[in-house]
């Protein structure tokens, strides 16, 4: 529409619309885009004069020739014209309704640099007069009355948003044309009578506002506006404030990317404060923000470039040089500057800071209108500075300024994972990003982001243009590196091994004085976040290089791992007490420091040793199972570890190979705790006993909870609910005495348990909410899930399948996500429990299932045995008697080898509803009284959630 009728397929193929009333009925069509346009008036634009004898069918013929050329040039095409009363309609993208909505974009933006780019965008889609070849057309004059219109109202937004940009030089020559064209417009006039006076055409201008009074008087009898009158007079009287601001800044070559909030806050400091100073790391963008937030000041504005600046009396003559002054002494340019207004721009002070503070200093204090906007790696130092950190970009920004500068990419999911991993891996640092932009060409995204371990090599050239000191990414780091005196160096070589940061304390201890961390962090090569230190990826990657040049990487490593694991074994005893939830933290922040550390051989055994106990409290099983393999002093943990991961096919085989070489009272308790449901029960609880007496023998209260706790777990098995109680109260009460959270949860677990058999629900939905308080407090997850397990199953045996499933869902994400294996499966039998009470069979036996054979490899005798009675049942509802009897009668067995009375009666019950199914009615009775006996004889209801079976049952006896 903007220009001669022409049609694009999606990949840019021109379309050929052939026939000439079929490209009228076309753009009749697109005066109205998207809108229908009804038949009366398509015929009335195709044949305005004599219609045709059939219009109707004739205009229908005419649709279907455009429709069959749309299909002809892409699938699909057709489709673009649709039939909508009381006519037709055309869908598809309308460069005339792109102008419209670019111009509207532009006026809602207030920056006139994003407003002349957005206007130049719109601007741009003309290719000729709008509707050419229809223009006179009877149908298309309000269509090009409009466009024309807005067409010349953007080009005069255009230039005022230029004329603020100061391109009034441009402008004064490029306007003319459009003057003549249109010298009746008021507004185009003012604006280019402005460009003509700022580009020193007084004259002209004057002459041109003559020439529209003498045009308006004649053409419409009147005068001009008073705003254009009131411009006149400034004119003739030279209104200083026509003169636009003196400035040498650079125009800028890319639209900035991520900084606006940046460039608001660096505005305001230059508002409140006559000295700024941005900081940051090398590539960070200081330079391009400070260009930005100079640009907007209303004062004059000059650049300093000082990169290439040497000793101190070069920097008056540099300042003076730029601003044109000739006494080039730090004298003569504080007196030359003292009677003006303007914001000078100090670029690059880092290598020269201390006498471009004495020189900042100087100038400020003569000359009261004078603004100075530096940018430095490291603050100057001058009373009355404010400093602005310019940090990495947010990670969405890094990743919008990637794809703006890589060629040809356009974002897609495939690629988006591999930006966000080159953003991640450079730091979100806009020169980084930059720099690897221009080799997605050479390497693709995916390539890029697998080369980055080679980062100085892939990064090494590909930016021309800028600076040598910014046209590598090892360059941008040699420029903060030379000027450091050796203590630095060094400081900064050995950090490099750290992982991930470091406290001040592993920094002191490994790496050299805290003065001198101090003054890393001042030059911005150490980043502080709270109370730590760390290397951005690339510096530390540099660094490290620099360290192995130096020969110093081996005794660097081995200082590291000597403080990690000093650290690890003060926090292990203090994980076990009133301070456990503090040292997590503290070991948490150090995870990737402390596995580090593993990797120096010597210091390995203590190290796993003192981990161990954060491990398995932190649920990092397979983590665990990995380092204490390496280790042969590790075999007891390594075994827990294993069971815990899941891994083990025998947890009893697994134990009695770790007691052989391990009798300890801590070996004979862990190993027993660890699975405690699992394995040989019997000779389980034989072991907790035994760790028992030894704990107590040594005065071991810590111990001493811990048994208790587990031989409360255990009692439920045998079904001496007391023996639970007794046992889980007073391990509750000695770990409360000690302050241990994990402790605690343990032995509140354990009475939660003993709460749910009993019956008293609400008691148990009280513990089990107070197990989850304690495991989110601790962190841990899989304890987490666990505790909303248990809630779900308070909730099924109450009957409220709603809130059942919703907190077994909760724990089966929790666990998965967290490779909590037996939290996962306990999570899903509750699935499965819900399932069958819903009637979902299918859903039933499918969770049921996927937990029968790892509880059947890993000899969980209880859980198999339940597993089976509920796959019983699922068969028993399904009719199937003979599959239903197999399920029970290997249940029922299994349940009298652990000795559960609750496993037992519901293997009877279970059994009984096999048997009833297949007409033995007898049989089925005696079984359910039987169960109803063992129950009332051990204190273990039958729970309201559960009688459902029972009366399914009953039900069928009677019946």
């Amino acid at each position: 529409m903007l220009g001669p009728l022409a049609v694009w397929s999606g990949d840019g193929t021109a379309v050929r619309v052939p026939d000439a009333k079929v490209r009228t009925l076309l753009a009749a069509l697109l005066t109205r885009p998207g809108q229908a346009v009804s038949a009366d008036r398509l015929i009335d634009a195709l044949w305005p004069e004599r219609p045709p004898r059939d219009p109707a069918g004739t205009l229908q013929a005419r649709v279907s020739q455009l429709r069959r050329a749309l299909e002809d040039a892409e699938p699909g095409g057709r489709a673009r014209v649709v039939t909508r009363p009381p006519g037709y309609a055309v869908e598809g993208e309308v460069d005339a309704v792109r102008f419209a909505a670019l111009v509207e974009q532009a006026r809602a933006v207030d920056d006139p640099q994003a407003k002349a780019g957005l206007l130049s965008d719109a601007l741009a889609l003309w290719r000729g007069p709008a509707f050419a070849g229809f223009a006179d057309e009877e149908f298309a004059r309000p269509a090009v009355a409009r466009l024309d219109e807005l067409r010349l109202t953007a080009v005069e937004e255009h230039a005022e948003a230029r004329l603020a940009l100061g391109e009034h030089a441009a402008l004064a020559d490029e306007l003319a044309e459009a003057v003549a064209e249109h010298p009746l417009r008021e507004r185009l006039r003012a604006v280019h009578l402005r460009a003509l006076y700022r580009a020193g055409r007084q004259g002209e201008a004057l002459a041109g506002y003559d020439d529209l009074r003498v045009r308006l008087s004649e053409v419409l009898g009147a005068d001009p506006g008073p705003e254009l009158a009131a411009l006149h007079q400034a004119i003739l009287r030279q209104d200083p404030a026509l003169t636009p601001r003196r400035s040498n800044l650079p125009a800028p070559l890319t639209r900035l990317v991520g900084r606006d909030a940046a460039v608001r806050e660096t505005g305001a400091l230059l508002a409140a404060a006559r000295l700024v100073t941005l900081t940051g790391p090398g590539g960070v963008g200081k330079t391009r923000l400070a260009l930005e937030a100079a640009a907007a000041h209303p004062e004059d504005v000059w650049l300093v470039e000082l990169a290439a600046a040497r000793p101190r009396d070069e920097l008056a003559e540099l300042v003076a040089g730029t601003l044109g002054v000739r006494d080039q002494s730090p004298a003569g340019l504080a007196d030359a500057l003292r009677p003006r207004r303007l914001l000078l721009v100090l670029d690059n002070c880092e290598h020269v800071a201390e006498p471009v503070a004495e020189l900042a200093a100087r100038l400020l204090a003569a000359a009261p209108g004078l603004r100075v906007l530096a940018t430095s790696r490291e603050p100057l130092g001058v009373p009355g500075e404010r400093v602005l950190a310019v940090p990495p970009l947010a990670p969405d920004d890094a990743a919008a300024l990637f794809a703006a500068r890589a060629p040809g990419l356009i974002p897609d999911a495939e690629s988006e994972p591999w930006i966000a991993t080159i953003c991640k891996r450079l730091d979100n640092l806009p020169l980084a990003l930059e720099l690897a932009a221009t080799r997605v060409p050479a390497f693709g995204v995916r390539g890029l982001a697998e080369r980055l371990d080679d980062r100085f090599g892939v990064l090494d050239g590909g930016r021309r243009g800028g600076p040598a000191r910014q046209r590598t990414l090892r360059a941008v780091i040699d420029w903060s590196w030379e000027p450091l005196p050796e203590e630095e160096r060094a400081a900064l070589r050995r950090l490099a091994v750290h992982a991930d940061g470091c406290t001040l304390e592993a920094a002191e201890a490994t790496c050299g004085p805290a003065g001198v961390l101090a003054r890393l962090v001042d030059r911005s090569l150490v980043v502080r976040t709270g109370d730590r230190y760390r290397l951005l990826e690339s510096v530390a990657a540099y660094a490290l290089e620099r360290l192995r040049e130096a020969g110093e990487e081996d005794e660097a490593r081995r200082r590291h791992a000597r403080y990690y694991t000093g650290l690890a074994e003060r926090a292990d005893p203090l994980l076990r007490g009133p301070e456990q939830v503090a040292w997590l933290a503290r070991l948490d922040a150090e995870a990737a420091n402390l596995r580090a550390a593993l990797a120096v051989g010597e210091y390995a055994p203590r190290l796993v040793d003192a981990l161990s106990w954060y491990w398995f409290l932190r649920g990092r099983a397979g983590e665990a199972r990995r380092a204490t393999a390496a280790v042969p002093q590790a075999f007891t943990w390594h075994t827990a570890f294993t069971m815990l991961s899941g891994e083990g096919s025998d947890s009893e085989e697994l134990r009695l190979a770790a007691l052989a070489r391990d009798d300890r009272p801590w070996a004979r308790w862990f190993l027993s705790f660890t699975h405690w449901p699992y394995g040989d029960l019997a000779a389980n609880e034989a072991r907790i006993e035994e760790a028992l007496a030894g704990f107590r023998a040594a005065g071991d209260r810590w111990g001493t909870a811990a048994a208790l706790a587990t031989r409360a777990k255990t009692a439920v098995v045998r079904g001496d609910l007391a023996a639970m109680e007794r046992d889980a109260a007073e391990s509750r009460a000695l770990f409360g005495e000690l302050g241990d959270a994990w402790g605690t949860l343990e032995a509140t677990d354990a009475l939660g348990r003993a709460a749910e058999i009993t019956g008293d629900y609400p008691r148990a939905a009280a513990l089990r909410r107070d197990c989850l308080r304690l495991a989110r407090e601790l962190g841990m997850k899989s304890e987490e899930a666990f505790a909303l397990a248990g809630l779900g199953r308070v909730a099924l045996l109450t009957g409220d399948l709603d809130e059942a499933r919703d907190l077994h869902e909760q724990a089966h994400r929790l666990a998965v996500r967290h490779a909590a294996r037996s939290a996962q499966e306990f999570a899903e039998v509750g699935l499965g429990l819900v399932a069958r009470r819903r009637g979902d069979l299918g859903a039933a036996e499918t969770h049921l299932r996927a937990v029968l054979g790892w509880l059947r490899r890993i000899g969980g005798g209880t859980g198999v045995a339940f597993a089976l009675t509920e796959l019983g049942f699922v068969a028993e509802q399904r009719g199937d008697a003979a599959a239903a009897l197999a399920l029970h009668r290997e249940a029922h067995a299994i349940a009298l080898g652990t000795g559960d009375p609750r496993a037992v009666a519901l293997a009877l019950e279970g059994l009984a509803g096999a048997r009833s199914l297949a007409g033995e009615h007898a049989e089925a009775t005696r079984l359910l009284a039987e169960a109803e006996g063992l129950r009332a004889a051990a204190g273990v209801p039958l729970p309201p959630g559960e009688r459902g079976d029972v009366d399914r049952i009953r039900a069928r006896l009677a019946g």
